[in-house]
Formats: structure tokens, C-alpha cells, sequence
């Protein structure tokens, strides 16, 4: 049998019913307008392609006027950042819209892969899109090729741009120059000459935190202290948090200097950023700005910074003694924990937080928050008894014993000897008609010297932040004690005195308050 074939012609496009509907209703047209940057020009730019687009769409007879969609200061590489955008395609699928204008496919997006994606998506619910500068109507046959290349072009335009952007921001760090986010960066604000310049107001706030850091508070603590008074945070919110208080603490600009590129942008499309662990290039600029704490208070804090991590001393505590009290017998901080939790009985005690952990009990007693403070107000009783002798003994005796004068100038030696050393790296390396085991033997000695001062360096200048800091919490325990009028418990009384506290092994319930100046005080409670 022979095969027959009738071809059954189409009597109607796909797109037959869209057109008929379109010939006897106004299209329903929106536009969308975006601008990359809040610069003036572009805003300038902004505006007007809002009056525009309004005017046109309005001006046409066929036309029913929807809205102008808009972005202000976002970036066109990802849409789902833009808020306008996304609210347009809702709108769009939701049958509110027929044909969207726009000025270009990169003021659409400069990603091939989301412009494709969107304008199939608005294609498939019958919404055309026109792109007047390249004079694309996404319903004509050729549209989606002529997007494809241009959505490519504009996405390789981004990419150099991002490229040229980098290389700018790495040559200006190679050239030592510091910006800094000034409008979320407290302290500083951009100068006349283009450098941070000091906003004194804001200063005050930077040394009131490093000052009650060095006192004894909590990074939680000091952000109670600031919203209590009411001082907005960098980012003029009123609320501080504990990260940002350690971050002012660690960042290195107020006190003058400033490391440059410690993150970098690992992908131009979505801008995704990490922390540079030696990916590429760091630098360190030394005196770049007015600082606004002394290099020793800033060191300090460092210091100050890692001893509480070593003792666990929790930095966004809420509780003033949590990781302040340790227990002799195993070395670990007191907790928190409640008694009775269920009946008229309940009460917080402190107690070894590994008391059960091993094979036999911490030998340590637990305390009620009641004789902590008892403890504290008897130690803080017999201070007031000896106060001018602890006094004389911080401003005098303290500060001589920890004098860093000496201290200092050998590390300035051993910083000329570290150049020296460095120096001679480099000869080694040039050595000319020795054998290769010669050079690696006397560039092995020169390496191995080098290494040994600058660990001798280190070593010294950590000695260094230590005794700094003592001496300041000496002669700051000596001011305060000398203030003090009422021995009643306060947080900032706690803080500004202790250091911390350790339990002795036994039953009786004994604490010794470790006090910042470095005397120690055995309180017995009975």
C-alpha cells in the first residue's frame, strides 16, 4: 500500500489571537528606567527618562498608560537586587501589563543569561518588550538573536569595566591611598584634600570605647552603655550590637594606619566578595591619617582582645560575670545555671562549668549572685581602708616596675638589625661563583638569623602591650579608686576594679577578686 500524505494548512498563528485582542483594546504599556549610580548627572539622567517614558506612553491614543517602573543606584548585573524590576515582571505576569519600554538592553540587564530568561518569561504571558536603542521588539522573528548579542556585548562591557574599576582600586592601594565607607565609618569623614579627617564629636565616642574596653567591659556591655545614652551607631541606627564594638576595637585606621584591600570581589556578576587570606596582595600603610587612639592603646586593646579569648571570657555576654569567675581546682570559667526552675524556689547560682565533667566533682563551691556581691562589697570595703597606700603604690611603684622605655629602644635595634639582616637575604641570593650548596648553606644562616630576630621582635613587643597595659590599668584603678564615694555593687564599679575572680578548692566559700591593678584580695563569706 502506498502512503498518503494531506497536509491540513494552519489557520491561525499562535500569536493570531494576541493580535486580533491587541487590535481591539489599548495595550496596556509600562516602562522601566534604572540608573547605576546616585551621582547627580545620573540622576539627572533618571528623572528624565521617567518624564519621558510618562509623556510618550500618555501622548499615544492606542496606549493605556501604566507606570513607570524604576531602580535608583543599583547595579543592572543582577535583577533580583532591583526591586522596581521585580515588581514590574509580578506585574506583568499578573496580565497588568502588554509591552514594557526601556532605553537599551543594559539599562534592562547586562546579563545575558537573566535578560533571556525574563524577556522568554513575559513573552510566554503575551507582554512584548521594546528596546529603543537598539529598535528590538522582543515579538519580532530576529528579536531573541539580536537580544542574545546585544545582552552579550553588554554583559563583556560590564565585565571590563569591573576589570578597569579593580584595577583602579589596587593601584591606588599599591600607591598607598586610603578611602574609607564614611557614611557608615564613625570617626572620619572625606577632608578637602580627598583624606580622612577626624570628626571630633565622633572621636569621642571611638575613646570612650576603647577606654571602657581597657576598663573591663564587655563588648555587649559597651553597646548597653552608648544606646543608654543614646549615641547612634556608625550606621546612624540606634541600635549598637556586639560586633560592631569589637570591629571598632580591631580596625587598625583609628589609629592612623590602615590595611588596604582585605577583601576583593571574586565574581563581577554577582558581585560576591571574600576575605583575602592571601589570594592577592595586602598592603600596610603606617601614618596615613590622623589617628584617633594612641598606637599603646590600640596595641592594648589587641592584647586585651586576645586574653579574653584565651580565658574564654565571652565578649557578647549579657551577665557582667560570665567568664570573670574561675575555678582553681580544673581551671574552667563558672556558669550561669538555675535552681528550681519550676517553683517558687527559682534562683540563678553560679557554679564550675565542668564541676561533673570528670570522674570526680570540682571540689569548688557554687555561689548565689546575693554572695558574689556580698564578696564584692567586703573586698571593695577593706580597698577603701587601704587607699591611699594602693593608690601611691599604682602611680609610683606600678609605674617604674613597668616602665617600657628600655623596651623600647631595644626594639628599635633589633628593627635596624632586621634590615640589616634582610639586606644580606638579598646578597645571598645574588652570590656569584660559589657552588649551589655554598649558597644555600649561607643563605640558610642568613634566613635562620633573620627569623630568629624577628620572632625576638614579636616576643618583645608583645612584653611590651603587656606591661603598657598594666601600667594603664594601674593608674586607671588608682583614678578610680580615688573617685570612689559609694562601695554599693554597680556593673561599672565591677568593671572598672576586677579583673576576675577564681574559686579555691574546698568547701568553704572563699573568692579571691584578681583587681586590675594587680593586687589580689581572699574574701571569706560565712
Amino acid at each position: 500500500m502506498n502512503k498518503k500524505i494531506t497536509v491540513i494548512p494552519a489557520r491561525k498563528r499562535a500569536q493570531d489571537s494576541l493580535v486580533s485582542d491587541l487590535k481591539t483594546r489599548k495595550r496596556k504599556v509600562a516602562a522601566y528606567a534604572r540608573v547605576s549610580t546616585d551621582m547627580d548627572e545620573q540622576l539627572n539622567s533618571y528623572e528624565a527618562q521617567i518624564s519621558y517614558y510618562t509623556k510618550h506612553i500618555q501622548e499615544n491614543p492606542k496606549w493605556q498608560f501604566v507606570k513607570v517602573y524604576t531602580d535608583e543606584g543599583i547595579s543592572g548585573l543582577m535583577t533580583k537586587k532591583r526591586e522596581g524590576f521585580q515588581e514590574m515582571i509580578a506585574d506583568s505576569l499578573a496580565g497588568k501589563i502588554d509591552l514594557i519600554l526601556t532605553k537599551s538592553v543594559s539599562r534592562f540587564a547586562r546579563n545575558t543569561v537573566d535578560t533571556l530568561t525574563h524577556v522568554r518569561l513575559l513573552k510566554d504571558k503575551g507582554v512584548e518588550v521594546y528596546f529603543e536603542k537598539e529598535n528590538i521588539y522582543t515579538f519580532d522573528s530576529k528579536g531573541e538573536l539580536l537580544i542574545t548579542i546585544m545582552s552579550s556585548l553588554a554583559q563583556e562591557e560590564s565585565r571590563s569595566i569591573s576589570e578597569n574599576v579593580t584595577w583602579g582600586q589596587r593601584k591606588r592601594f599599591a600607591d598607598g591611598k586610603v578611602s574609607m565607607p564614611y557614611g557608615s565609618f564613625l570617626g572620619y569623614r572625606k577632608g578637602a584634600d580627598g583624606r580622612p579627617e577626624v570628626v571630633p564629636d565622633e572621636a569621642e565616642i571611638i575613646k570612650r570605647i576603647y577606654r571602657e574596653f581597657l576598663l573591663g567591659m564587655t563588648y555587649n556591655g559597651i553597646a548597653k552603655s552608648l544606646m543608654a545614652d543614646k549615641i547612634k551607631s556608625p550606621g546612624g541606627k540606634d541600635i549598637w550590637r556586639s560586633t560592631t564594638i569589637k570591629s571598632i576595637l580591631q580596625n587598625e585606621k583609628y589609629k592612623g594606619d590602615a590595611l588596604l584591600q582585605k577583601r576583593f570581589t571574586v565574581d563581577f556578576l554577582t558581585k560576591k566578595q571574600k576575605v583575602n587570606e592571601g589570594e592577592i596582595p595586602q598592603y600596610y600603610v603606617e601614618n596615613s591619617h590622623e589617628g584617633i587612639v594612641s598606637d599603646e592603646i590600640f596595641e592594648m586593646a589587641q592584647h586585651e582582645i586576645k586574653r579574653r579569648e584565651e580565658m574564654k571570657i565571652s565578649g557578647s555576654s549579657k551577665n557582667f560575670f560570665s567568664g570573670r569567675i574561675t575555678c582553681e581546682c580544673c581551671g574552667e570559667a563558672y556558669t550561669r545555671k538555675v535552681w528550681h526552675s519550676t517553683t517558687k524556689y527559682r534562683r540563678y547560682i553560679w557554679q564550675c562549668g565542668k564541676k561533673y565533667a570528670g570522674k570526680e566533682p570540682c571540689s569548688t563551691p557554687h555561689f548565689t549572685e546575693e554572695e558574689i556581691i556580698a564578696g564584692f562589697e567586703a573586698m571593695a570595703k577593706e580597698l577603701m581602708l587601704q587607699r591611699e597606700s594602693i593608690i601611691k603604690l599604682c602611680r609610683e611603684s606600678m609605674a617604674q616596675v613597668l616602665d617600657t622605655n628600655d623596651d623600647k629602644e631595644k626594639v628599635k635595634q633589633l628593627e635596624i638589625e632586621l634590615d640589616q639582616n634582610y639586606i644580606e637575604l638579598g646578597q645571598q641570593l645574588r652570590i656569584i661563583g660559589k657552588s649551589e650548596d655554598e649558597k644555600n648553606e649561607s643563605y640558610n644562616e642568613a634566613l635562620a638569623a633573620y627569623e630568629q630576630k624577628n620572632q625576638s621582635l614579636a616576643k618583645l613587643k608583645e612584653i611590651i602591650a603587656d606591661k603598657d597595659k598594666r601600667r594603664f590599668e594601674a593608674l586607671q584603678f588608682a583614678d578610680r579608686l580615688d573617685a570612689i564615694t559609694d562601695i554599693k555593687f554597680s556593673e561599672e564599679l565591677w568593671c572598672s576594679l576586677v579583673d576576675y575572680v577564681s574559686v579555691p578548692e574546698g568547701d568553704e566559700k572563699k573568692l579571691i577578686f584578681h583587681l586590675r591593678s594587680g593586687i589580689s584580695k581572699k574574701i571569706s563569706l560565712f
